[in-house]
């Protein structure tokens, strides 16, 4: 189903500037907000649930039950019902990219190169690796397998459970946020490429120049993958053989990848509004008004209980902070303008 035509469901002035882009989980909201403030909403209702104070460093990571932070002296996960802290550990490092989870794990890449794995309902340091660079987007977990985009050009894959390393791909430029699956590794790199690499040992199935370096993390869908560049390109390509389906120029410069919600792709820029694209050939679907300048990367909720795809998107202004919004397709008809009918035939009831 497509995200258009659009209503929205509810408009939240955050009252600060955010600190770092929002995390979210099934249900819920976590932003980092400039003041040392974290605050959870449920998504639907919009309501607050709790705020805590919070020093972080990067973009928090949320998994089964838990908000993960890294702070000033500190890695630490909080209850996301409550905000009360689980556990705590001592960490000093300096931090490359925000820390991710997955199926219990969760893991952390600092600026002196390292990868640090720790198990995310306790917080046992499980295990550390120096990769000789430091990350140049976040870690990205799949199945038994942690993979590291690196400053210096590489993607390194890894045992989650071990830190034993399996292969690494040396691309032509710095590597930028990497989409796991079970059979292929799709990412883009600084080289001005875009690359399909083959999971079991790392060999590139084929790559696609672009004419500017790929922004943020692709999309896939059964057949195709979808990724935007600098050239302001928003392309899908063919899982399998790197054949290009469609490709659509953009009326901005992108700043993340970009996000589906149904049948639709949402692109971001720093300006507004958002653009709507249609998943099966790239044709404008609609665009969302976003008012002001977008301060993060949208989040879509979609679930088989929705009627339609939720798509939650954050703007900034400098004088009233952060503002959040959720949009979800609309159901109801359009209202036309009442006009009378031509050629009108007027009846009288014969009178008695």
């Amino acid at each position: 189903m497509s995200l258009f035509p659009l209503q929205t469901v509810w408009t939240l002035p955050l009252n600060s500037q955010l600190a770092f882009a929002p995390a979210f989980d099934e249900s819920s909201a976590y932003f980092l907000l400039e003041g040392n403030r974290l605050v959870a909403y449920d998504l639907l209702p919009g309501r607050q649930r709790w705020i805590v104070s919070a020093q972080p460093r990067a973009a928090p990571a949320t998994g089964r039950g838990l908000v993960f932070l890294v702070e000033a002296d500190g890695l630490s996960a909080i209850r996301s019902d409550t905000g009360t802290i689980v556990w705590r550990l001592p960490f000093a490092d300096v931090i490359a990219a925000g820390p991710v989870w997955d199926n219990g794990w969760l893991a952390v890449a600092t600026r002196a190169g390292l990868i640090q794995v720790f198990r995310g309902e306790d917080g046992t340091p499980l295990w550390s690796r120096d990769l000789g660079s430091p990350a140049h987007a976040r870690p990205a977990l799949a199945g038994d397998r942690v993979y590291v985009p690196t400053d210096d050009g590489r993607v390194v894959a890894m045992q989650i459970e071990s830190g034993e390393p399996l292969w690494e791909r040396k691309l032509g430029g710095a590597a930028d946020e990497i989409l796991a699956l079970d059979d292929r590794v799709y990412v883009g790199s600084k080289d001005n490429h875009f690359y399909c690499l083959f999971t079991k040992d790392g060999q590139v199935d084929w790559r696609w120049r672009t004419g500017g370096d790929v922004v943020g993390a692709p999309i896939v869908d059964e057949r195709r993958v979808y990724f935007v560049s600098f050239d302001n390109m928003l392309r899908a390509l063919d899982r399998f053989s790197g054949v290009q389906q469609w490709m659509r120029p953009l009326p901005l410069r992108p700043t993340t990848g970009p996000v589906r919600a149904g049948a639709t792709i949402v692109v971001t820029g720093l300006a507004p509004p958002l653009r709507g694209y249609n998943l099966k050939d790239g044709t404008p679907a609609g665009e969302i008004q976003a008012g002001a300048e977008i301060g993060a990367p949208p989040h879509v909720i979609e679930n088989h209980d929705l009627p339609a795809p939720y798509l939650l998107f954050v703007t900034r202004d400098i004088a009233k902070g952060a503002t959040a919004t959720l949009v979800t397709r609309s159901f109801e008809p359009e209202i036309g303008p009442v006009s009378p009918l031509p050629n009108l035939i007027t009846f009288e009831t014969p009178k008695p």
